[in-house]
């Protein structure tokens, strides 16, 4: 599957072979992140009724963090990235699809930027529980919340 370049494509959800919307295709921009948390949302009231305000809270966090960080770091200009969530009642699996290899790396936190905690942040939600995998087409950043 290859992502599609259009300027300032709206976020479109895109559905699964199972028909439940769990995929969404983003434009490069940083108003996708409220898409993406708003989607992330949605997807855990229909499948996950039962899901603590805590996980959900958890969940658009980190749902933010990968987002913001494939948009920043992951695209160009034009470019898509895909959200692909997975819910039960254990947990959250949130992924992030984005055209470019390179990997998430430590960088030094920017106070006056607001910048550089992402993958601490990961660290303390979901300690063991995210990483990175190679695609044909670029990678993809995962995490996983447990229900709490």
């Amino acid at each position: 599957m290859s992502l599609e370049r259009s300027p300032r494509a709206l976020p479109t959800p895109v559905a699964s072979p199972s028909a439940t919307p769990r995929v969404l295709l983003l434009a490069s921009e940083p108003q996708s992140v409220r898409a993406a948390r708003e989607f992330l949302r949605e997807h855990l009231e229909k499948h996950v009724p039962a899901a603590s305000a805590d996980h959900v809270d958890t969940c658009l966090l980190v749902t933010s963090e990968l987002v913001t960080y494939s948009i920043r770091y992951g695209t160009e200009p034009g470019d898509h990235v895909r959200l692909v969530l997975d819910a039960d009642d254990a947990r959250t699996r949130v992924e992030v699809h984005d055209p470019v290899r390179r990997r998430p790396r430590r960088r030094p936190e920017s106070a006056p930027r607001g910048r550089g905690r992402g993958l601490l942040i990961l660290d303390t939600l979901c300690a063991g529980r995210w990483g990175v995998t190679d695609s044909p087409m670029g990678k993809a950043v995962w995490a996983e919340v447990k229900a709490t």
